[in-house]
């Protein structure tokens, strides 16, 4: 009796063990935009690319897939810049864009492609939830950072600031 009971108690620790040990990490990362919490083993696909929108802007894309309907949209968005022919005028076309730029920023209004923009209720309502990165290098940090986690099924916070184009993680 009291070996069934040691056995027993023996099964119960090593039990207990597993259970602990086998519970799900998170990737967790906190962005200007929102938190985005995700279980890593429920991660079915992550994946990056790069198309341009309407000839009007060049997007780079982070997309993370999950065994649930929702998909998440990590992007970098930037708008396409007029090049001159054989490069004549350039600098002009370019000090021209920065100066729209400037003067859009000194008034308060950020430029519509800064924001992620959802039309009601169909992109409100597709199971995906976006987040507009503030540089490239940014989004490869987050591309970095999840697959790192994914990969070695391991606990992670990165936290990206709007101050500055710098990132932490842990």
């Amino acid at each position: 009796m009291a070996s069934s009971l040691k056995t027993l108690g023996l099964a119960s620790v090593a039990f207990a063990l597993l259970c602990a040990s086998s519970q799900a990490a998170f990737w967790r990362c906190e962005l200007p935009g929102g938190i985005f919490v995700v279980s890593l083993p429920s991660v079915s696909l992550v994946s990056t690319h790069e198309y341009v929108v309407d000839g009007a802007a060049r997007v780079t894309e982070l997309t993370v897939g999950t065994n649930s309907a929702v998909v998440a949209r990590f992007y970098y968005l930037e708008p396409m810049i007029p090049q001159s022919p054989l490069g004549i005028g350039q600098t002009l076309l370019d000090k021209a864009q920065q100066r729209v730029q400037d003067a859009a920023s000194q008034a308060g209004v950020e430029a519509v492609w800064q924001k992620v923009i959802k039309n009601y209720p169909a992109t409100t309502h597709a199971h995906t939830v976006e987040y507009r990165m503030e540089t490239l290098e940014q989004l490869q940090r987050v591309q970095k950072s999840l697959e790192a986690a994914w990969r070695n099924n391991t606990e992670t916070q990165l936290k990206i600031s709007s101050d500055d184009a710098s990132t932490s993680g842990t």
